[in-house]
């Protein structure tokens, strides 16, 4: 099993942006989370992360046909994006979305999701951890 993990605008600037929503682990630090989690899924993970919408898109195609599952953190663009909604729908990959603060309490224009329409599930609020759930669950889903 593949693994894409996703992250948009401004995850490269964990443990420097706000510190009092993301804490104080930096980007590294939830890379080789992510990279220790597979290993223990006994899976294969990329991640990439881009402050650029049209990057994330061409890397949402590029799974086409060589991933099994998509986790994303659109960042920013969680709220902006129809194209990747529409990226996500082209390649019909299995995708959990994934928010390290809980947007739900959060401003109001973060309520809103995009991509939401097409993931089979978002976690929210659940720091990194939010990261190696989703990964369990797309693992869980392509076992059964």
């Amino acid at each position: 099993m593949k693994l894409l993990v996703l992250n948009g605008p401004n995850i490269n600037m964990l443990g420097i942006r706000e510190p009092a929503v993301y804490g104080t682990a930096t980007y590294a630090d939830l890379c080789t989370l992510i990279r220790d989690h597979a290993d223990k899924l006994g899976v294969e993970v990329e991640i990439y992360q881009s402050n650029h919408e049209g990057d994330l898109v061409d890397k949402i195609q590029a799974a086409y046909g060589n991933t099994d599952g998509i986790v994303i953190n659109p960042a920013a663009y969680t709220h902006t994006s129809v194209a990747l909604l529409d990226a996500l729908k082209a390649v019909g990959i299995p995708t959990v979305e994934v928010h390290i603060s809980d947007v739900s309490k959060r401003e109001e224009f973060r309520q809103i999701s995009f991509v939401r329409a097409y993931c089979r599930a978002t976690i929210a609020g659940h720091g990194f951890a939010g990261y190696t759930e989703a990964m369990d669950l797309l693992a869980a889903e392509a076992k059964a």
